[in-house]
């Protein structure tokens, strides 16, 4: 009887009922690296770890970070949101960056977070990363987040657009 069963289940994809986003928006995300030590109170990241001796590209570098997210480019604009989390550079022969972090958002337009994580190839002009959850006004969410190089400062700041795109939000 469990044979029977276990054969009459489905091993397609499910496809989505929403082809749009239900919710759409634009945020700035800016890092603004901790290198000397008496930066701290500009500075949101900090390293935990340095880069390993293998490549020129800082591999191995684990960066923790608190940085504001903003509605606009200006790292002075009212905080939309915090992203917290941390970020390590995994490739030896190239600038890449894996990231795990969660947006928190306590505005009068968002409440609740969402946790975004994947690869930053930093190379790519654009580069997805995955929403896998969400609460409070992203309860359950499930998208995409599209990092864009806005700015950079040699390794001290970056600033990224990120196009986030959810399909599942409830």
């Amino acid at each position: 009887m469990l044979v029977s069963e276990s054969q009459s289940v489905s091993a397609t994809r499910k496809i989505s009922k929403y082809q749009k986003p239900r919710k759409q928006f634009v945020l700035y995300y800016h890092d603004n690296l901790l290198l000397d030590p008496d930066d701290v109170a500009n500075s949101t990241s900090a390293k935990v770890t340095s880069g390993t001796k293998l490549g020129n590209y800082e591999f191995g570098m684990v960066v923790v970070f608190n940085d504001p997210v903003t509605k606009d480019q200006s790292f002075q604009s009212p905080e939309a949101a915090t992203a917290q989390g941390f970020y390590f550079y995994n490739m030896k022969n190239d600038y890449s960056a894996w990231f795990a972090y969660t947006l928190v958002f306590n505005s009068s337009e968002y409440k609740g977070t969402l946790n975004i994580m994947g690869a930053d190839l930093m190379p790519e002009k654009t580069r997805d990363l995955s929403v896998v959850g969400g609460t409070g006004d992203f309860f359950m969410a499930r998208g995409i987040a599209t990092f864009t190089t806005d700015a950079v400062e040699g390794i001290k700041y970056f600033r990224l657009k990120m196009d986030i795109k959810l399909y599942e939000c409830y």
